[in-house]
């Protein structure tokens, strides 16, 4: 299976099958131990990719650079405000130029369009690094920091509290792909994008998974193996926005009151950045029931994963 990722844009999880994203996920894996042994690896040796980040990013954007120069090759940040796209030239001009410098293309934006014309423009792989759609690259990490902390994933179930946006969305597909129940907190005037609701209506129906968007934060935390929390107001939210938001959210808080009406054992995920007092308390993500910090590592391996099965 190696060979059919090398090459390939990895844009959304809705593009993978169970088998590939599973493939992906032991890879990840393997470099992750290798990691840890201080096993070298010059896999990307001799091999540039390029970044461009319209968004701001801790995780993401740094966890991109670690992971190219461990397997050995180089990344390059390109400013977008001295790109020529700030001054109205087009992707496919700048896709086939990067196209001839680069050996890929990492790129956080706004538009799903955005990534998928810098892919249709170029021959090189292009990576999701987040976009309104989608976070391909944070749920596979989350699939990592999931499988280490219960093992297996089939007849888990997930709640889900914060923006019904990109993370929200690469959460619903990867639940529904590898058989996990979710419940996904849906305050009135919130819902997700119909084409994710309708994969992960395709996805379930093979999976057997449950998946479901609900008001009711009770129900959604009751028999809960993973309380997933998540910011309230997202990257551009004008501050009019921000307030109606929190006040819309607030009922799903993840405090130590929330935790405990999941499992006795059910732990914290937050892909961060998180806003304490707002989306989360203090408590719980410090809390030894947190797997933020384990699941923020693996932002760095699962990306490892990505370029080096990608990479041409």
């Amino acid at each position: 299976m190696r060979h059919a990722f090398r090459g390939r844009d990895y844009l959304a999880i809705k593009d993978f099958s169970r088998e590939e994203m599973a493939f992906l996920l032991e890879v990840s894996f393997d470099l992750k131990r290798r990691w840890a042994y201080r096993d070298p690896m010059d896999m990307l040796k001799g091999k540039t990719w390029g970044m461009i980040f319209e968004k701001k990013s801790t995780r993401t954007r740094n966890s991109f650079h670690a992971a190219v120069a461990s397997l050995g090759g180089s990344s390059y940040y390109l400013r977008p405000d001295e790109m020529q796209l700030s001054r109205g030239e087009p992707i496919k001009d700048t896709a086939r130029i990067i196209d001839r410098y680069f050996d890929g293309l990492y790129i956080r934006t706004f538009g799903q369009e955005i990534v998928e014309e810098f892919a249709h423009y170029m021959k090189n792989p292009v990576i999701n690094a987040l976009t309104s759609l989608e976070h391909p690259t944070q749920a596979l990490a989350d699939l990592m920091t999931i499988k280490e902390k219960r093992g297996d994933f089939k007849g888990l179930k997930i709640c889900y509290a914060g923006d019904i946006f990109n993370v929200c969305h690469s959460l619903v597909l990867v639940s529904a792909m590898f058989g996990m129940d979710i419940s996904v907190c849906q305050p009135d005037g919130y819902k997700p994008e119909k084409v994710i609701v309708d994969r992960a209506a395709e996805l379930s129906a093979v999976s057997g998974a449950k998946v479901e968007f609900t008001s009711d934060f009770d129900a959604a935390l009751k028999g809960a193996d993973i309380v997933y929390g998540n910011t309230w107001h997202s990257m551009g939210d004008a501050e009019l926005e921000k307030e109606k938001r929190i006040n819309d959210f607030m009922p799903y808080q993840i405090n130590m009151q929330a935790m405990k009406k999941a499992k006795k054992d059910a732990i914290f995920m937050h892909c961060l950045p998180g806003y304490r007092g707002e989306d989360m308390t203090d408590e719980v993500i410090e809390s030894d029931r947190s797997a933020v910090w384990e699941q923020g590592e693996n932002r760095m391996h699962s990306v490892r994963g990505i370029i080096a099965l990608i990479t041409p």
